[in-house]
């Protein structure tokens, strides 16, 4: 197993879920519950990035270790990216982002964009994807398709129903099951180099348009390898609804002594 490291992103504010990282699931913290997935990777360290005291106490207090980063970051690659100098690590280090309301997380996953990014030298980046069936998720803006090349990196990334079966639709038939529709994981590892070069990227206009940070950096050029999963990590929490069954599922764990 390749080495690398895990940072879990985790900010006070929310306007969903305020002071979501230190909700209770099952007597701790989100985030520690994260950190505890995290754990189970094999990665060499893991840190939690925080703006917020209190999220780094309760991280320390539960035999993890957190970085005080600046309050003004605009997105979780720019809080690595700190991370990354203030622990000094060197430029071919593999760092993942694992969100920080993200406990149930599976920890093969955060294992699996690690060692697919350390096999693929020409990639910077590499995220997850799993196939998808499903019409309704198809066309919908919420979920995030991906289009990947002859060598399984990304050529899109879109809330768009991308690759549109055109003659298929305008038969007015359903979505063909041969269709290579793959739903985007929100999980990245990263070259600690292009974490140091993320900053001085200009913003691209099909990152803006669609709302999506990873178009920056196929819009200078960079390649994001993408890992094929064959089932669909269970959700994070970004609402009470979510919040409710995570507690559900970890009590539920618990119970049988997992």
């Amino acid at each position: 197993m390749t080495p690398f490291h895990v940072v879990i992103p985790a900010r006070h504010a929310s306007t969903r879920l305020p002071g979501k990282p230190l909700l209770p699931i099952a007597g701790k913290p989100m985030v520690v519950r994260v950190a505890e997935q995290a754990a189970q990777s094999g990665a060499q360290q893991i840190w939690v990035a925080t703006d917020h005291h209190a999220i780094a106490a309760a991280v320390h207090e539960h035999g993890f270790k957190a970085c005080l980063t600046h309050e003004h970051h605009t997105s979780g690659t720019d809080r690595l990216a700190e991370v990354v100098e203030q622990r000094g690590w060197s430029d071919d280090t593999i760092v993942v982002n694992v969100q920080g309301d993200e406990p149930l997380i599976p920890p093969q996953l955060i294992s699996a964009v690690a060692q697919h990014l350390a096999n693929h030298p020409e990639c910077a980046i590499a995220t997850a994807c799993h196939a998808i069936h499903n019409e309704a998720d198809f066309r919908n803006p919420n979920i995030v398709k991906a289009v990947l090349d002859k060598d399984g990196n990304a050529l899109y990334f879109s809330r768009a129903p991308i690759p549109y079966p055109r003659d298929t639709f305008a038969a007015g038939q359903t979505l063909p099951e041969q269709l290579p529709v793959l739903r985007h994981i929100g999980i990245y590892a990263y070259r600690a180099s292009f974490l140091r070069a993320y900053s001085q990227l200009i913003p691209a206009a099909i990152e803006q348009f669609e709302a999506l940070e990873q178009l920056r950096a196929l819009w200078h050029g960079y390649k994001i390898g993408v890992t094929v999963t064959d089932d669909a990590p269970p959700a994070g929490v970004d609402t009470e609804a979510d919040l409710h069954v995570a507690r559900a599922t970890f009590e539920q764990l618990l119970s049988q002594g997992i």
